[in-house]
């Protein structure tokens, strides 16, 4: 299994890692199967799709955590940005926005993610990996160089744009291929006639920087 430390360091060099989708009510035996077949980086937990629940979520960072193995959380919609904090309480270390096409969005969520002096997180004493022993400022500190932040973009406006929305402390962009496709077929005459255009594109703008495209 991975070193977990080193998880956002890899994504940002561009190394392929392995993330396995769950439900949210999933057992600690379902996650021990799932490693019993092979070596895995990320849970990854699709709440703009699927049910979301603060208990379920907390019990199931809770038991990915004691296998070794953090979980990353899609959440419901772009506006809950000023909720990532809340939901970073619950245990995850990774959070990815769905639909993101504005820089509001963007900021908001970079604050809501990190502690001061990146962003500003609200202080909760609770989180991934907070039960080391760290002291505030030193899981402050350990926090704004280990979590993810992952955005999806799914719209031509993000395509467009995507060099002035991905700022300091954004590490992954993925694609949302069928919303991309929607947004591809409403504006006929944009630039892109295709998702793998658009990806080539957002490719060539963050070329010069430390962001994993997926």
């Amino acid at each position: 299994m991975s070193d977990q430390k080193s998880l956002k360091k890899r994504i940002q060099a561009g190394e392929s890692i392995r993330v396995v989708r769950v439900p949210i009510d999933a057992t600690r035996s379902h996650l021990e199967d799932i490693l019993s077949r092979g070596a895995c980086d990320l849970f990854f937990v699709d709440c703009q799709h699927g049910p979301f629940n603060e208990i379920e979520l907390l019990r199931l960072c809770n038991t990915a955590e004691e296998l070794g193995v953090p979980v990353e959380v899609r959440i419901k919609h772009p506006r809950q940005a000023y909720l990532l904090g809340n939901y970073l309480d619950l245990g995850p270390l990774s959070l990815m926005v769905p639909l993101v096409e504005d820089e509001e969005t963007v900021i908001e969520a970079i604050n809501s993610f990190y502690f001061p002096p990146l962003g500003k997180r609200s202080w909760g004493a609770v989180g991934y990996k907070l039960t080391e022993g760290r002291g505030r400022l030193e899981y402050a500190e350990w926090w704004n160089n280990n979590g993810i932040l992952c955005f999806q973009f799914e719209s031509v406006k993000a395509i467009v744009n995507a060099r002035q929305l991905v700022k300091t402390g954004v590490d992954w962009i993925s694609f949302g291929p069928n919303d991309l496709e929607f947004d591809l077929e409403m504006h006929s005459h944009s630039p892109f006639k295709t998702v793998d255009e658009c990806k080539e594109y957002v490719v060539e703008q963050l070329k010069e920087t430390q962001v994993c495209i997926h």
